[in-house]
């Protein structure tokens, strides 16, 4: 009974658009959930590093070079955050990053292709980033405070990502009739893993009914993707692109774009580590972390001696 009482009390709490804090009691499921779904999120930012992070000394510009710089960094900062709003969950770093290195937990999906060209680094802004942000603008909403209060910092600098992407292709669509063609080429790579972004259709995503009742989600995974593509479509053409899809077209009873079907399968060998690059991202990682594993034992053994003289003194 009190149990029941105590999830009533949690309910009413989220219907009242009060924040969950971690000092709050809370289902098992609901801690589960967000767990689950903040890591992934943080997982994501991290190794969503390495494709771009390739590019940095290959920039066709100084100016470019630098933008490019300062969104690794604004990534790393972000997956700082994160890690640190799942502690709050009564995880530990170590626990979250053995999970990813056992492929326990996820990251995703678009991370595990190629960026083969300049253009893709604008294609990853403008839809990658593009359609992280159709999605993170409703967490700023979610009910648990830690996480919402991140991804408000979050969300104004995945803007500019965006913004910086659209202007990369852009230029190239807007240029030579190579430059244009590369443009095109990206395009036609990342639409529809950009798609997949946002999960299975509800119909099929085990997580959707917990996450809407409980408010960590806004919107549903269809609900999202469909204004996503909508935004995307008009930004498009607006630059002279195509996208990939011959069956889109604007459904004016609807007041949205029809689209074509998503190739699920594809995304389901993704997920399960046989994407393009599923190996190469994880094994740079592992690689990387274990590498500096003695920046993290100096900088542990400075913060103890610290406290040490702090007992001292």
């Amino acid at each position: 009974m009190e149990d029941v009482n105590k999830l009533e009390a949690f309910q009413a709490k989220i219907d009242r658009e009060e924040k969950i804090e971690p000092k709050d009691w809370m289902p098992a499921d609901y801690r589960k959930h967000l767990i689950r779904q903040i890591s992934q999120h943080a997982h994501s930012e991290v190794v969503g590093m390495q494709p771009e992070g390739q590019w940095i000394s290959r920039a066709p510009s100084l100016r470019a070079k630098v933008v490019l710089l300062a969104k690794v960094q604004d990534e790393a900062g972000h997956g700082l955050y994160l890690y640190s709003a799942a502690e709050s969950l009564s995880i530990s770093r170590d626990e979250l990053l053995e999970q990813l290195h056992t492929e326990k937990a996820k990251y995703s999906s678009i991370f595990n292709y190629p960026t083969l060209t300049w253009a893709d680094m604008g294609a990853v802004g403008w839809l990658v980033d593009g359609a992280a942000i159709v999605n993170q603008v409703s967490l700023q909403r979610t009910s648990y405070g830690p996480y919402s209060r991140g991804m408000v910092r979050i969300c104004k600098e995945e803007s500019f990502h965006q913004r910086q992407g659209y202007e990369v292709i852009s230029d190239m669509a807007l240029g030579s009739p190579e430059q244009k063609q590369m443009a095109q080429d990206a395009l036609n790579r990342m639409w529809w893993p950009s798609l997949m972004m946002f999960g299975p259709h509800d119909a099929d995503s085990p997580n959707t009914g917990n996450a809407t009742k409980w408010k960590i989600k806004r919107e549903t995974n269809d609900e999202l993707r469909q204004k996503f593509i909508d935004k995307t479509v008009q930004q498009a053409e607006v630059i002279g692109l195509t996208i990939p899809d011959p069956d889109l077209k604007w459904n004016e009873e609807r007041g949205h774009y029809d689209f074509g079907k998503i190739d699920w399968s594809e995304l389901k060998e993704v997920i399960h580590g046989c994407g393009p690059c599923n190996k190469q991202r994880l094994n740079h990682h592992r690689k990387a972390h274990e590498e500096g594993a003695w920046v993290r034992e100096a900088a542990n053994a400075y913060a103890q001696k610290q406290r040490d003289k702090k007992k001292v003194a």
